[in-house]
């Protein structure tokens, strides 16, 4: 197997979507981006939606689905490693924001479920209904922490709520082949 590199100076990209044209669209966490990397190597930003957006992935309508953490506050390691050490001092709250590719308009789906508000919307799977499973991780700060939780939004924003709820951390969330294990 032959890796090549195609971009560099990502800033904690996450939530990789393949797309027909061989580019990739991803999520700068640290960057606030959803940015599409060409297969030539070219870096794009397709979207400002500042916070943290986390997880993506292509709904039923073309639009890019996003989780949104809201932020975190960063530290830089000895090695360079750069990575997420709590909730942002600017923390804009969780949410799921739906991304129109051809103009870059993001637009808010969610920032609740079930009344309670969305602390860190984490990953996201959509189903052979359209609809969709995301994670929320929470947040966590200096003296305490959320219980996330996992979750069930409609692309058309007529609701969500939870699936389970409390759950630590949960992190990742994906979808048997024939749709039945989440």
């Amino acid at each position: 197997m032959h890796i090549r590199e195609l971009a560099t100076g990502l800033q904690f990209p996450e939530g990789p979507v393949a797309m027909d044209d061989g580019s990739v669209l991803l999520v700068e966490i640290a960057r606030g981006t959803l940015t599409r990397v060409r297969h030539d190597g070219l870096v794009q930003v397709v979207a400002d939606l500042g916070g943290g957006p986390n997880g993506a992935a292509m709904g039923p309508d073309g639009a890019v689905y996003v989780c949104n953490s809201g932020g975190f506050r960063w530290h830089t390691e000895a090695d360079g490693c750069h990575r997420p050490v709590g909730q942002a001092d600017d923390y804009s709250g969780g949410r799921i924001e739906r991304v129109n590719l051809a103009t870059g308009r993001a637009e808010r789906l969610y920032d609740t479920a079930d009344g309670a508000a969305l602390c860190g919307p984490n990953d996201i799977v959509f189903d052979a209904q359209g609809g969709f499973y995301f994670t929320d991780l929470g947040k966590t700060r200096e003296r305490d922490m959320d219980r996330g939780g996992v979750f069930y939004g409609h692309s058309d924003g007529s609701g969500a709520h939870a699936v389970a709820r409390p759950v630590m951390t949960p992190n990742g969330i994906a979808l048997s082949p024939d749709g039945r294990t989440l």
